[in-house]
């Protein structure tokens, strides 16, 4: 009998099952130990010394700190993942409303014009004054025309 042969013989297809079952529960149990040690952290109502506690009970004995904390806190522990969630959604559409709205403030040259006539209007500038602004906005603050030959 070959080596592969032989290997096949004594690695049959329900042990190789057992094997990515196995694997998968590890995954899987490393996950649920991470997740249980970020909500630890993420949690606001406990002390620190109740999140050491905690946490050292984890880390200690892995299997019974980690089921013990999602049968005592288990619950909430969904609520403070969407409450972040929810938080971080309302930061990123703040950061969004901001960034998009600075664009907005921009004056057009019609306002710049309406601020330029109240300021004439109230005699703060003279007619000169005036004509030299408003070329200087119509020619969206560019430098001034150069004089006509007039």
């Amino acid at each position: 009998m070959s080596a592969q042969t032989y290997l096949a013989y004594d690695y049959p297809l329900l042990s190789a099952f057992w094997t990515i079952f196995v694997v998968f529960l590890w995954i899987l149990w490393f996950v649920l130990l991470f997740r249980v040690i970020v909500d630890i952290f993420r949690d606001d109502d406990l002390s620190g010394g109740a999140k050491a506690g905690w946490l050292v009970f984890c880390i200690v004995l892995p299997f019974l700190g980690v089921f013990v904390y999602v049968v005592a806190r288990g619950k909430n522990m969904g609520h403070r993942e969407v409450a972040q969630a929810r938080a971080q959604q309302e930061a990123f559409d703040k950061y969004v409303r901001e960034t998009a709205g600075a664009g907005e403030h921009r004056p057009t040259s019609a306002d710049e014009l309406a601020k330029l006539s109240e300021i004439r209007a109230r005699g703060d500038i003279t007619d000169e004054e005036f004509s030299r602004a408003k070329e200087l906005v119509l020619s969206d603050y560019g430098p001034p025309s150069p004089p006509s030959g007039r």
